[in-house]
């Protein structure tokens, strides 16, 4: 069997694939796992080759106990090593896989992914739900005409709800709530036998989502959404769903087909309705989502492009591979907008954050040689950059551990929880004590992330000292290491008096790393 290269390893091939590409993406959700083979002729024009779907519910147990079950683990297992043999029949050497909530959510998830590797072969992606709202934005893209207009997008899975709001050309604000259509089933299951009980126990539940005032405000052109129920409810409704064709779904026949399905046990939406059985016993809590979100933004109807996650990831992998520079030019530009948006969130001072991150990333630029970093810790330096100073939203006072607390407990788009746990250690050492082995956020992390945070660290240092007075006075730096010296040259306005003695507090970070004392040209030992 030939072997098969994920993204992370095809993107650093020296000559990229030319068009037509075939890849793969299989999205291991909480209800279904599902496998998408397609050959493509343009960044976002493809012919579906295999579209599979197997029936593996990995978030009954999960959202109930905290753990995968070992049968459905199984099952899991031999369906995915089922679409490893389907794309080498189908000669696809591209690919992704991701795993979405009841994988990120549970105890034994790690145990999980090692397992699909070892069997089958495939490298499983455990990611954010903000990485799993981007993904879906990036399918619904390139199916929608979004025009000048911003709009709502709400992917509904079995264990969480991505809502965002978009344009054309990014995802302007994203957040994702555990409110799957699996996972509500669990947890309102007990009351399940009378169902008047629960659907006021679903609708009790539902009005807990919330839109942020901004997104409603910005008056959004219309809502998109996506996943198995919203096409199983449009197909109810007569609204054919499919490749290439939007259907829309009035809230109107929405809200008559919840009355319609509230009527009904489960059998009977089995045997009236011709409901998969893994679909009529979760389309009723996923149908009030969506109405509750419609009627949140105020929308008389929503769209249905019949993308999901699994097109977003083949969408996504083939830009990498195609246009790799300029797919990362985007991935640093998304990642930026996302930290800023945390950033706004906790009212940060976003002059002095941007300016930081200027000095950063440049001071990386210049200094590949010493650090030998790549694009991801590129971008890993640019959010902890921006985000440093976020914990003075708690308190300034040990602000660096507060800004520690809330960016590991955050999600920003373009990160795992991995790179998300680097940053929010990266700018917790951006200014007091260093990295120690007492410090339990930092020794959790594997010894290669220990190294990158130490060294990233070092760099956020020297750039957050730039601007010590928080004025942006110094426009720009020139870097220059040799002879045991990192030389800054800068061109600024004003003494930088507190800059230099910032650079001499700092810089000793730098120092111990890299084996170069920190100066200013010509200005000595920085006095």
């Amino acid at each position: 069997m030939s072997p098969l290269l994920n993204r992370a390893k095809s993107k650093d091939a020296d000559t990229p694939p030319q068009f037509p590409v075939r890849a793969g993406g299989i999205d291991v959700g909480s209800n279904a796992i599902r496998f998408l083979a397609a050959e493509f002729t343009s960044p976002t024009d493809y012919r579906v080759l295999a579209e599979t779907r197997a029936p593996v519910r990995l978030g009954h147990e999960v959202f109930l106990s905290g753990k995968l079950a070992r049968e459905t683990m199984e099952a899991a297992v031999e369906a995915i090593a089922g679409f490893r043999l389907q794309m080498h029949e189908l000669g696809i050497e591209h690919y992704r896989a991701v795993a979405t909530s009841a994988t990120r959510e549970s105890r034994n998830g790690e145990e999980f992914v090692g397992r699909v590797r070892r069997e089958t072969g495939i490298d499983l992606e455990v990611i954010t739900g903000t990485e799993e709202a981007r993904l879906v934005y990036e399918a619904v893209r390139a199916a929608v005409p979004f025009g000048k207009r911003k709009w709502l997008l709400v992917d509904l899975g079995g264990g969480s709800v991505e809502v965002s709001l978009v344009d054309a050309t990014d995802i302007l604000w994203s957040e994702s709530h555990t409110m799957g259509s699996v996972r509500l089933l669990e947890e309102l299951a007990g009351s399940s036998e009378d169902p008047g009980r629960f659907q006021r126990l679903l609708e009790e539940y539902a009005a807990t989502l919330r839109i942020p005032v901004i997104a409603k405000q910005w008056n959004p052109a219309g809502l998109a959404a996506t996943g198995g129920n919203i096409e199983a409810l449009a197909r109810l409704i007569g609204a054919e769903p499919g490749r290439g064709r939007v259907a829309r779904i009035p809230l109107k026949e929405l809200r008559n087909a919840i009355a319609k399905l509230s009527s009904l046990s489960y059998r009977q939406r089995v045997e009236q309705l011709g409901l998969r059985e893994d679909r009529a016993d979760v389309i009723l809590p996923a149908a009030m989502v969506y109405e509750r979100v419609a009627s949140l933004v105020g929308v008389d109807e929503i769209l249905v492009p019949a993308v999901g996650l699994k097109d977003g990831v083949l969408v996504d992998l083939v830009d990498d591979l195609t246009t790799h520079e300029a797919h990362e030019v985007r991935k640093e530009k998304q990642a930026l907008a996302g930290a800023i948006a945390l950033g706004q969130r906790y009212q940060f001072e976003q002059d002095h954050a941007e300016h930081v991150a200027r000095m950063a990333g440049s001071l990386f630029d210049q200094l590949q040689k010493v650090h030998k970093l790549d694009a991801a810790d590129r971008r890993m330096l640019l959010a902890a950059s921006i985000l440093h100073d976020i914990g003075i939203f708690i308190g300034h006072k040990k602000h660096h551990k507060h800004s520690l607390y809330i960016i590991s407990q955050s999600e920003v788009p373009e990160f795992t929880q991995r790179e998300i746990d680097i940053i929010a250690n990266v700018a917790r050492y951006h200014r007091k004590g260093v990295p120690a082995v007492h410090h339990e956020t930092f020794t959790r992390l594997a010894s290669e992330d220990r190294e990158r945070v130490v060294k990233l660290a070092s760099l956020l240092r020297l750039a957050d000292a730039l601007d010590r007075e928080h004025l942006q006075n110094v426009r720009t730096v020139r870097a220059s290491a040799g002879k045991g010296r990192l030389t800054l040259e800068v061109d600024a306005d004003g003494d930088l008096l507190l800059e230099k003695w910032a650079l001499r507090r700092k810089g000793g970070l730098f120092t111990d790393t890299f084996g170069l004392e920190v100066e200013i040209a010509g200005d000595g030992k920085g006095e």
